[in-house]
């Protein structure tokens, strides 16, 4: 079988989305923004019993040109997951919205040039439910309007990356295909001992370090479940053009009810989990489709309750909590 690139391969989600390809006995060539880390990719897949004997990690950074060229060259298909998440929303929205569009573009350009036959791109659910309606009822037909009043820089990058991606698709026609992923919020076992985003909010309600809780509703994606639906994204004819929402098997949830499910998983340990909630009204009722995946793709997400638990566990083993 031939190469697959990965982007961001020593991330949460691409540690997971290269240990799948590896499983199915594919040839994985990761990039990373510094070779250095290539010895925490291997011990990653380690972890999660992947052999590592198919994989090569080459150096590229979203933010230059070089590397790209060599990275795409001979690949099959492309899993961009690669993209800027801040510790927290920058002053300027350009330091966010600049690297997501431009890499985005880079990683699209060198697969076209290459004659990858598809690219499979992490967006995010950013991209699709920022912008206020009438009813919070979500499917892929839904963009965020990046220009919305008020909306910070996150959603914003993913909404103008996202945009940039298909355009592109759009000026080269019947050459490298695009298929789009769009998750909600992303927890689940890591594979990586650096803590990203999604996981530092977790262990801040377990430890109880959390200020206050934020008066909002949400979709959770377990990372397990993205990695799958990179693999069938990439190898599902039908799903050429299109973007998928992804949320586990269950309703959307409040961070209060989080907080509530990782006090039940974790027992008398999490006597110290946050349940202070901000100021603010109750969160509005907030539906999120997943059905095109299911019925597409033919991908079936793990019940929320698992996700929670599992995030839970392995960050226990990995000595990222301090409880009780």
């Amino acid at each position: 079988m031939s190469r697959v690139l990965v982007t961001g391969g020593n991330g949460y989600l691409g540690t997971h989305v290269i240990a799948a390809l590896l499983e199915q006995g594919r040839q994985v060539r990761a990039t990373v923004r510094s070779v250095e880390s290539e010895p925490e990719i291997r011990q990653a897949l380690r972890r999660c019993g992947a052999a590592d004997d198919g994989l090569e990690v080459l150096a590229a950074d979203l933010t230059s040109d070089g590397g790209w060229a060599t990275a795409a060259a001979g690949v099959e298909e492309v899993h961009h997951v690669a993209s800027p998440i801040p510790p927290a929303q920058p002053e300027d929205p350009d330091e966010l919205i600049i690297p997501a569009r431009e890499g985005t573009l880079r990683v699209i350009r060198a697969a076209r040039e290459a004659g990858a036959r598809r690219v499979v791109l992490t967006s995010s659910f950013a991209a699709v439910g920022y912008s206020p309606k009438p009813v919070r009822d979500y499917t892929e037909s839904d963009w965020t309007d990046p220009d919305t009043p008020g909306l910070p820089p996150y959603p914003r990058s993913k909404a103008i990356a996202e945009r940039a991606a298909w355009d592109y698709i759009e000026q080269h026609p019947g050459e490298t295909e695009l298929v789009v992923l769009n998750p909600t919020f992303i927890i689940g076992p890591t594979l990586v001992t650096s803590l990203r985003s999604s996981l530092v909010a977790i262990k801040a309600i377990a430890e109880g370090t959390m200020a206050a809780l934020p008066r909002q509703r949400f979709g959770v994606t377990d990372v397990r479940d993205v990695a799958e639906a990179h693999l069938k994204a990439a190898a599902t004819p039908e799903a050429a053009n299109k973007r998928y929402l992804l949320l586990a098997d269950g309703p959307t949830i409040t961070w209060l009810a989080l907080a509530g499910a990782i006090q039940d998983h974790l027992g008398a340990a999490g006597a110290k989990v946050t349940f202070t909630e901000g100021p603010g009204d109750e969160p509005t009722p907030l539906t999120i489709r997943n059905d095109r995946a299911k019925q597409e793709l033919g991908w079936h997400p793990r019940p929320l309750e698992t996700t929670i638990a599992d995030t839970v566990d392995s960050m226990r083993e990995l000595g990222l909590l301090q409880l009780q």
